[in-house]
């Protein structure tokens, strides 16, 4: 005799959801980094700073410059929209990172620009004139 739970048709069920899914919706989570990869250059004139962040819009981003650290962030909602068989599944999920770089003296905080394009966030950082980082003599009166 067959255990009732054991029956033919809940068995080829659970093979079909099995098969049928991806290993994030088995366990329920998705494998996405929260904090993306970072590629930092210098050369004489800038410092470079490439965000590997796919799937986003350039509205998604915030970058702004807090005392002495770059902060980029972006919190993006994602809404997923699948038909299975005889029913509709939604899934709401929220995608999000935060990353702060700490901004050394020798750059000029008014000339920093930043673009989006094929999924990588490049912000340019241009370095002060080096006379401004010469120093100067302090008379004594």
């Amino acid at each position: 005799m067959t255990h009732p739970i054991f029956t033919t048709n809940k068995i080829t069920n659970v093979i079909d959801n099995v098969l049928n899914s991806s290993l994030s919706d088995i366990i329920g989570t998705d494998f996405v980094s929260d904090t993306p990869s970072v590629n930092i250059t210098e050369n004489n004139n800038q410092h470079n700073i490439q965000i590997a962040a796919p799937g986003l819009d350039k509205s998604d981003f915030m970058i702004k410059v807090e005392k002495d650290q770059l902060i980029v962030s972006t919190n993006k909602e994602i809404n997923k929209v699948k038909e299975e068989r005889s029913f509709l599944r939604r899934e709401f999920s929220y995608s999000s990172f935060k990353r702060s770089f700490h901004l050394p003296e020798t750059i000029d905080r008014e000339n920093i620009s930043a673009t989006y394009e094929n999924g990588i966030l490049n912000i340019t950082i241009a370095k002060k004139d080096k006379k401004e980082n010469d120093g100067r003599i302090i008379d004594i009166v």
